[in-house]
């Protein structure tokens, strides 16, 4: 079982592996310090445009080579890079390797239409003769371990995933991660593990199961019942940061962590937009808080208003006073509820 052994991409080893997902908008550097501090194993930044790093002008304001900034604190990580071009991708894969990150890894799995519509992401799953092109230049352009994030197929009628995973592995591609829906699906629809076991059978490199992982039992599930050397984690981490440590412990005790308190709720929530506002600045920094609100106060009563009344603060020391009088209410069991998690989200 999985669960033996640790997940092993190049130098990279962890236990039991546990992955946040590449998510644009979502996986910026606090973020995934955040959970990294919660118990992730591995994190990726946000999905870096190939075409865009190159056409940037460097005396600009570098949003899309900012995308490749992290720290060291953050490690394991790796920088995800997308684009239709194998050689705009090889160019981005040299700098993202530039700036030493543990692995590089190669989007083949966003199913967005202004993506996979011009032959990237998932849109390499129709082509596969090119994505053998752009994995074979981008390991040709880095040292580092090369990895793949893609889907089951394009649509339910062309699902060549093991074709896929294997011409990976011939490729040098060091693991692979699946969404274990098509890109038709998006994220509608049931997830489809019985494909992992299929892919382990296949190919001798680890494969990692990404889709509706999104409590400590439906991980272990994962993990007992495919086999897989790891789960990757997206949606379901913005709604409740904490999954990766209570995976972590039901997977070491069986038993399940209570729920955090609204005390530990505005505590890290307070934490989360210091990091934030010190890695972009006080305006960027509070909008960008805004798309964790939810996540933080989920469960508790009136977190629709509780939402709408931090994000309407315009002022920093506004914001630290509200969430320092949250943490210092008196923690009331009442104020927690068992509501169901929401994985409305698009990515």
């Amino acid at each position: 079982m999985a669960l033996d052994h640790p997940l092993r991409i190049g130098a990279i080893s962890v236990h039991p592996g546990l992955l946040l997902a590449p998510m644009e908008d979502i996986s910026e550097q606090p973020f995934r310090l955040v959970c990294r501090q919660l118990g992730a194993d591995l994190v990726y930044t946000e999905f870096v445009n190939a075409e865009g790093l190159l056409r940037e002008d460097p005396e600009g304001p570098r949003r899309t080579a900012r995308k490749l900034d992290f720290s060291d604190g953050e490690r394991p990580l790796g920088i995800q890079i997308y684009g239709a071009s194998e050689r705009s991708m090889e160019e981005a894969a040299r700098r993202a390797t530039e700036r030493q990150p543990d692995l590089i890894d190669i989007n083949c799995g966003c199913w967005v239409k202004n993506v996979a519509l011009r032959g990237a992401g998932a849109g390499l799953l129709r082509d596969l003769p090119q994505m053998r092109q752009v994995v074979r230049r981008v390991r040709g352009a880095t040292h580092l371990p090369v990895t793949v994030k893609t889907r089951l197929g394009w649509d339910a009628a062309s699902i060549q995933i093991v074709e896929v995973a294997r011409m990976l592995q011939d490729e040098g591609v060091q693991a692979l991660a699946v969404h274990c829906r098509t890109r038709a699906q998006g994220h509608k629809g049931d997830v489809d593990y019985s494909w992992i076991p299929r892919i382990k059978a296949a190919v001798q490199i680890p494969v990692i199961l990404n889709g509706d992982v999104v409590s400590p039992q439906t991980a272990r599930s994962a993990f007992e019942e495919t086999g897989c050397d790891g789960v990757m984690i997206g949606r379901a981490a913005i709604r409740h940061p904490w999954l990766f440590r209570e995976i972590r412990h039901y997977l070491d005790t069986g038993s399940l962590l209570p729920e955090p308190c609204l005390r530990e709720r505005a505590e890290l929530c307070q934490h989360h937009l210091r990091l934030s506002v010190s890695h972009f600045g006080e305006r960027y920094g509070m909008i960008s808080m805004k798309r964790h609100y939810a996540g933080y106060f989920r469960g508790i009563r009136g977190v629709a208003r509780l939402r709408a009344e931090l994000s309407e603060l315009g002022e920093i020391a506004q914001l630290e006073t509200r969430l320092q009088q949250l943490a210092a209410a008196a923690d009331d069991p009442q104020a927690v509820t068992d509501a169901p998690m929401s994985l409305s989200l698009r990515r």
